[in-house]
């Protein structure tokens, strides 16, 4: 079965193949991008085009890509080449029909794939990274350069902070712990400081930490915990901001934003059914430490449920993910719990794993009578999930344990 009828390999007969030029302007008018001669399919958009030619286009030989057609290619040979057909004639109508889906805009890859996949070998190819940190200085200096690196392969990666002992908790040399609130500081300056993909776009970070870790509101110093830290550095941005010397537009240089920490971070609480419990019943709240499981601070429940309540209003920040509710539904429990999700919140798994991801375009198997192909969509997933099967397998990832994970679960 094909995904179309008797034409899918006929693309450059059912394709009209033109060429323009394409500009990208900043808030001022000014020219941020712009590339000549880009080759198109005349029915995809300028705003389609300039976006696939600002991020995706790579230096290849020393040649920057000029043409939608050869990056497709790109990507479809080097996906082709992973897969045992059985002759020659199969290879074929797996990349002739991949290659209408993507043509076509029925189906796209997640960015690493446009990024990476046939420009360099062992490709960074998912774009949703979950990873686990120790409570040492080694693991945590080691996932700042793991995170530095996917960010740098155009990807997103979250972790769950609260395997970090608090800043009420003494360390070996006598003194206290900084806590996980002090170093989200770092982690959030190296992803300012690495465009992903080496493009323009923003790194994507997510940090989590449990309701019951002692910075979860406040800090042993009394500075800001997990929760107001966002909203306390947004209300220092607007100080800035009113004094009318910067300006908020992001991806400005010299913005007010890239004037204070945690800004490339979306932060959740991670919530119990036994906090909700309290909550609803205005009962007492206890942090635990993290070495020894003693109580260290005790809040009503409902202060902390407002205190989150008044930060996400004021900042968009924290957010919420309820850890019971997750686990319920988690489809691999056996390998271990669900800790934390990509920055996004759409892959939620296991610690140091990563997912493929892609996109199918629905409007784009609706007739001019309204009906959906259910068949060619039914082949479209097929081919599409052979592919991303297949990127698992080609793909390199930023360490032995997300290796393993990947290679074993292929989310």
């Amino acid at each position: 079965m094909t995904l179309i009828n008797a034409y899918f390999s006929k693309l450059q007969d059912s394709v009209n193949w033109t060429k323009r030029t394409v500009e990208l302007r900043g808030p001022d008018g000014s020219i941020k991008f712009r590339q000549e001669n880009v080759e198109a399919p005349d029915f995809w958009s300028d705003r389609a085009v300039t976006v696939v030619a600002e991020k995706y286009f790579r230096m290849i030989k020393g040649i920057r890509e000029s043409s939608i057609r050869h990056m497709i290619d790109r990507v479809v040979k080097t996906i082709g080449l992973a897969l045992m057909f059985v002759d020659a004639a199969e290879q074929d109508t797996f990349k002739a029909e991949l290659t209408f889906m993507l043509v076509h805009q029925m189906f796209s890859f997640n960015s690493p794939v446009w990024f990476n996949v046939g420009v360099v070998d062992k490709p960074q190819s998912s774009a949703c990274f979950i990873q686990a940190v120790q409570d040492d200085m080694g693991a945590i200096m080691d996932l700042a350069k793991k995170e530095v690196m996917l960010f740098k392969g155009g990807s997103g990666t979250g972790s769950n902070l609260s395997t970090l002992r608090s800043s009420y908790e003494k360390i070996s040399g006598g003194g206290f712990a900084s806590g996980p609130v002090s170093y989200m500081k770092m982690f959030d300056s190296g992803a300012g400081v690495t465009k992903s993909g080496g493009t323009t776009r923003r790194a994507a970070l997510l940090r989590c930490l449990n309701a019951d870790h002692p910075d979860v509101l406040t800090q042993r110093d009394g500075s800001p915990g997990f929760i107001t830290c966002k909203s306390a550095a947004e209300q220092v941005a607007r100080d800035l901001h009113e004094t009318g010397k910067y300006t908020a537009e992001f991806n400005v240089p010299g913005n007010v934003y890239d004037l204070v920490s945690y800004q490339n971070a979306n932060n959740s609480v991670r919530i119990s059914d036994e906090f909700m419990a309290a909550v609803r019943d205005d009962a007492n709240w206890n942090t635990l430490a993290v070495t020894t499981g003693e109580a260290v601070g005790e809040y009503k429940a409902r202060h902390l449920w407002d205190e989150i309540a008044k930060a996400a209003h004021f900042c968009g920040d924290p957010g919420l993910q309820f850890d019971d509710t997750i686990n319920k539904w988690h489809t691999v429990p056996v390998s271990g719990r669900i800790n934390s999700s990509n920055p996004c919140g759409e892959y939620v798994h296991l610690d140091n794993s990563a997912c493929n991801l892609g996109s199918l375009n629905l409007m784009q198997f609706l007739g001019a009578d309204n009906t959906f192909n259910v068949v060619s969509f039914q082949q479209a997933c097929r081919i599409a999930i052979t592919a991303m099967e297949l990127l698992v397998t080609i793909s390199g990832y930023p360490s032995p344990e997300i290796t393993e994970n990947s290679k074993k679960f292929r989310p």
